[in-house]
């Protein structure tokens, strides 16, 4: 993967002693590798003086406890952001099997304790089973799902007692990489999980621990894909500090995540302008490229033709 930079700004006399400006970034994906204990949030703080511009936000959401891949859009690269097909997401995970706990993960209180030593393996490999492929799944009740305008977590927070609907998840792999037996009661779960977004793994291991009997919840999790974005093009914060720059250039962005449409010169000053264009019989949000290989926009087909959803060279 080609990792771009910036320059730094030639130097200039200046009198009035103040210190320049950094030139501002060009726009691009910036794949981190979340370090745990960090919101998301602090994780764009962080990028912002580390790239030296404000305008960075982030996709897909990691919890603090969290670590491994997350998304950030820089400068005109955050209007991809909302568009990204970010929908299938690959966790490795461990699970604790003879506790509950209130948030459904190690940062939570425990609420139940029972002896998981007498589960056997083929029940939880059963019990896997179970939660692979579609499933009816209860969002963790301190998950950001909102209800009456409010996230969950900030309701429960506030002492309010939360009850989620089920709802429509995929897990298309949960492979038991390993079970550890090694303190008295515990047992710990390693696993592979490749979901669907909105699939909480909290959940999924407080309702493995459920099926079995004796609770469980997550003491570790790490997402290693959202997307085409894996962790082999992530950057640690660390490095990113030390060495501004981008994962993927604009152009780079636009063909990883997207299908391609290729136009020409009159179609492209067109889509410069906002134009619609014929249709491409391209399912979905595709990306819409210049004679020179440059993304012009993000564009999908509608019956009066093809409309431009984003345009990221405006004329």
């Amino acid at each position: 993967m080609i990792e771009h930079r910036y320059a730094a700004a030639v130097p200039r006399p200046n009198p009035s002693g103040r210190r320049p400006s950094r030139p501002a970034p060009p726009p691009g994906l910036l794949i981190v590798d979340k370090p745990g204990g960090m919101t998301s949030h602090d994780v764009v703080a962080r990028a912002r003086r580390a790239m030296g511009t404000r305008k960075v936000g982030h996709a897909g959401t990691l919890d603090p406890m969290a670590t491994g891949v997350l998304v950030l859009g820089i400068e005109r690269a955050t209007k991809l952001l909302g568009h990204l097909a970010l929908d299938r997401k690959t966790y490795l995970a461990t699970i604790r099997l003879g506790a509950s706990t209130t948030t459904d993960d190690a940062e939570g209180e425990v609420v139940s304790r029972a002896d998981p030593s007498v589960v056997a393996d083929a029940d939880i490999e059963a019990a896997i089973a179970a939660l692979t492929g579609d499933i009816q799944q209860v969002p963790s009740a301190v998950s950001a799902v909102k209800v009456g305008g409010k996230r969950a977590y900030a309701r429960v927070r506030a002492g309010e007692q939360v009850d989620l609907p089920p709802r429509p998840v995929t897990v298309y792999r949960f492979d038991l990489l390993a079970t550890r037996r090694e303190e008295p009661g515990e047992v710990d779960l390693d696993v592979m999980i490749d979901c669907s977004s909105g699939t909480y793994v909290r959940a999924l291991a407080r309702d493995l621990g459920g099926a079995l009997g004796v609770g469980g919840h997550l003491v570790a999790l790490r997402r290693t894909t959202v997307g085409p974005f894996t962790l082999a093009s992530a950057r640690t914060l660390d490095d990113v500090e030390r060495e501004p720059g981008l994962s993927l250039s604009l152009d780079e962005a636009v063909a990883a995540a997207f299908p391609r449409r290729d136009v020409d010169a009159g179609e492209a000053a067109a889509v410069r302008h906002g134009q619609r264009l014929p249709t491409a019989g391209i399912r979905g949000t595709y990306g819409v490229f210049d004679p020179q290989g440059h993304a012009l926009a993000l564009a999908t087909d509608t019956r009066e033709g093809a409309r431009p959803v984003v345009v990221l060279a405006p004329a």
